[in-house]
C-alpha cells in the first residue's frame, strides 16, 4: 500500500531528484476519452449514483469522495502545486473563502483535490480542481490531501469544468469566458461542451457574446453573480455605439472602481453606458428690433454661434474681426483660467 505522507518526503523525493513516485499516481484517464474507460471505473460508478441527489453541491462532494475511493490519496506540500493553465474564475468572494478556511480549520479537509504531475516542471503539480481548497490550506498551513492522476490537457480542463459545473460554482460570464479562453487555446468544442455541460448551440452563444466584449472589461468587472446572459448582452449592444467602448474602458480603469463589489462594478458600467447625453442647449439672440440675428447651440464640448446674414450681413464678420480683442478682454476678467 502506498504510504500517505508529504509527497516531497516520499521515498523518491521530487523536490530533490525531479522524479515522481508513480506508485502514487493513478494513470487511468477520465471517462469519455477512450474505449477502455467504458469499464466500471470509479468515475463510471459515480455517473450512475448521481441521479438521486438533488443538490448540486452534494453531487459534487459525492463525486469527489467516490473519485478518491480505491485510489491513493497522498498529502502534498501545497507550495509544490500550481494553478491550472487556464483559470475559470474571475474572482473569489472573500466572505465565501473565509468561511471555507474556517470550515477546514474546524473539521479538516474532507475532500481531496485533484492534481496532475506538472507537464513542464518535474517535481511539481498542477491543479485540475480544488483551487479554493488549495488557497485555504496555504493560508492555514500544513499538507493538502490530493489524488494524483496522469491527465492530458483535455482531461484536466474537463475535470476542472465538470467539478465547478456540478457545484453551480461559476457565474454565466465566468463559464462563457472560460469557454472562450479554452477555444483560444485551440481546444475543440466537443471538449469544451463536455467541460461545461452545455450543448453546441449554447456554447456558440456563449463564445459569440464574449467575442463582443473587451477582455479587459470582463476581467475588471469580475464574476458579477447577480447578472446573467441578458444583461451582459445589453452591455455588448451598448458598446457598439460610437465612443462607448472607450468610455467603458476609461471607467473600469478609474482608481476607485475596484473598491466596489463585482455586481456594483457591473451596474456602474451598465448605468454609465445607458446614460443619454443632455440635449444641446439652443437659444436665439435678437436685435433691438426683434430680428433673430444669432442662433446659439451649446453641448458639453462646444458652443456654436450662427449669424443670419439675411438680417445683418456684416455682423458676423464684425464679431470675427474683434475675436482677439474679445479674448484679451476675457483673459483680464475674473472668469479667465477657471476652465483650466
Amino acid at each position: 500500500m502506498a504510504r500517505k505522507n508529504i509527497f516531497g518526503l516520499a521515498e523518491t523525493d521530487p523536490a530533490t531528484t525531479g522524479e515522481i513516485d508513480h506508485s502514487l499516481v493513478n494513470t487511468r484517464p477520465l471517462a469519455g476519452f477512450d474505449k477502455p474507460l467504458r469499464r466500471a471505473t470509479p468515475v463510471g460508478a459515480i455517473s450512475q449514483s448521481l441521479g438521486g441527489i438533488n443538490e448540486k453541491a452534494q453531487r459534487a462532494d459525492e463525486l469527489e469522495k467516490q473519485l478518491a475511493k480505491g485510489q491513493t490519496v497522498v498529502e502534498l506540500d501545497p507550495l509544490l502545486i500550481d494553478s491550472s493553465f487556464v483559470m475559470d474564475r474571475l474572482s473569489v468572494n472573500t466572505e465565501d473563502q473565509e468561511t471555507l478556511v474556517a470550515q477546514i480549520r474546524e473539521h479538516g479537509q474532507q475532500v481531496p483535490i485533484l492534481v496532475r504531475p506538472h507537464p513542464e516542471m518535474p517535481g511539481r503539480f498542477q491543479v485540475a480542481y480544488g483551487h479554493r481548497r488549495l488557497a485555504a490550506i496555504k493560508q492555514i498551513g500544513g499538507a493538502i490531501k490530493a489524488v494524483v492522476r496522469d491527465l492530458s490537457d483535455e482531461q484536466l480542463v474537463v475535470s476542472q469544468g465538470q467539478e465547478n459545473n456540478a457545484r453551480t460554482d461559476l457565474t454565466f460570464i465566468e463559464r462563457s469566458f472560460f469557454a472562450f479562453r479554452l477555444e483560444a487555446r485551440q481546444f475543440n468544442r466537443d471538449i469544451i461542451m463536455s467541460a461545461l455541460g452545455v450543448d453546441k448551440a449554447a456554447l456558440s452563444r456563449m463564445i459569440a457574446l464574449v467575442n463582443r466584449l473587451p477582455g479587459e472589461l470582463i476581467e475588471a468587472i469580475g464574476a458579477a453573480p447577480g447578472f446573467g446572459r441578458t444583461r451582459w448582452a445589453e452591455i455588448a449592444d451598448l458598446l457598439e455605439e460610437t465612443g462607448k467602448r472607450a468610455k467603458a474602458i476609461k471607467l473600469v480603469q478609474a482608481p476607485d472602481f475596484q473598491t466596489m463589489t463585482s455586481d456594483e462594478r457591473f451596474q456602474a458600467v451598465y448605468d454609465d453606458l445607458r446614460k443619454v447625453k443632455d440635449k444641446a442647449r439652443t437659444a436665439v439672440w435678437k436685435t433691438s428690433k426683434g430680428g433673430k440675428l444669432v442662433r446659439i447651440s451649446e453641448t458639453e464640448a462646444k458652443l456654436n454661434l450662427a449669424f443670419d446674414k439675411s438680417i445683418e450681413p456684416e455682423f458676423g464678420s464684425f464679431v470675427e474681426a474683434r475675436l482677439s480683442a474679445l479674448y484679451d478682454e476675457f483673459m483680464q476678467s475674473d472668469r479667465a483660467g477657471k476652465g483650466d
